[in-house]
């Protein structure tokens, strides 16, 4: 099964000030991403608000990504639910519309407590799907899915034919390593905090990614990947080092879901508010996130 080179990006979702999703904006949306080196997207997920949108708005947001999506850049979705019947649907639905793959977090509720449990979650909704590359989402900070993945994939391997890896969005690199080396790399392990990535490719194996800040931070993060395959170690570190400071900007306003979101309007792509029950930003709040951004040169190296 191919494996991931390069960055995907986890987008928001764009709403219109009535609060319904914005499609007219996708095509412009993809088009900044490519230009700034990213490689696909990751949508409906938790950068996306997914849990917080209808079975058709995933639908319909689907098919206007995959519809603007130029050859070769990937498009994934997110079609996890507490519901997993709708999350099959929307398996069904993404390979019907041509999406490259699909993946899932667990379910916030029930919380899942069990290795075997999280199995059979995936697998019911993999097989939705049987043609697509099938992506575990690992994000226990959302939903308490604090399981061992090395585990994980032993249980895994060989039940569900479509599944392709995980998406590694916690802090363990020990965990992210030893399952990246798990039957010498028969998983894509999608190395998912914008933070660490420079420590994941020293570690030998993080050849792509699943990031948030890259929405508006991809030129930067794509090339710390750059500068490393370069053998460029300085120009690696300074690059993780600002992108460290612009994580440290958001959160000083409620995170990339939030603060990220309304740095996109700064850039100059307005995606709309965050729905409930997000705390979006003041207008006070948004002159402070400038300013903040300012202070680090930020415009000058951001997203264009």
């Amino acid at each position: 099964m191919e494996k991931i080179v390069g960055l995907i990006n986890a987008p928001f979702t764009p709403f219109l000030e009535n609060g319904e999703i914005n499609l007219d904006i996708i095509p412009d949306y993809v088009a900044m991403l490519e230009r700034n080196g990213l490689k696909g997207v990751f949508i409906n997920g938790s950068s996306g608000e997914g849990y917080l949108l209808t079975e058709e708005e995933r639908m319909k947001l689907a098919e206007a990504w995959v519809a603007a999506a130029p050859k070769d850049f990937k498009v994934i979705v997110h079609v996890g639910s507490t519901v997993v019947n709708s999350s099959r649907r929307l398996a069904e639905h993404a390979q019907k519309i041509g999406a490259w793959g699909i993946g899932a977090m667990a379910s916030p509720f029930p919380k899942v407590n069990r290795v075997e449990e999280l199995v059979k979650y995936c697998e019911e909704i993999a097989i939705g799907a049987p043609n697509l590359p099938f992506y575990y989402y690992h994000i226990p900070a959302f939903n308490g899915a604090f399981l061992s993945m090395y585990d994980f994939l032993q249980a895994v391997d060989g039940r569900i034919p479509n599944f392709a890896g995980i998406k590694y969005t916690f802090e363990s690199l020990y965990e992210y390593n030893r399952c990246r080396r798990y039957k010498d790399g028969k998983f894509d392990m999608l190395h998912g905090q914008d933070e660490t990535i420079l420590p994941c490719l020293a570690m030998g194996g993080a050849i792509g990614g699943i990031g948030g800040t890259t929405n508006y931070n991809g030129r930067c993060l794509t090339a710390i990947q750059e500068a490393w395959q370069a053998g460029d170690l300085d120009k690696a570190r300074q690059l993780q080092e600002f992108a460290q400071d612009v994580i440290d900007v958001i959160c000083h306003f409620r995170g990339n879901i939030v603060g990220g979101k309304r740095i996109m309007k700064l850039i100059g792509l307005d995606l709309g508010r965050n729905r409930t029950p997000f705390q979006n930003l003041t207008d006070e709040e948004e002159v402070r996130l400038k300013s903040e951004l300012e202070a680090i040169d930020f415009f000058s190296k951001c997203n264009k």
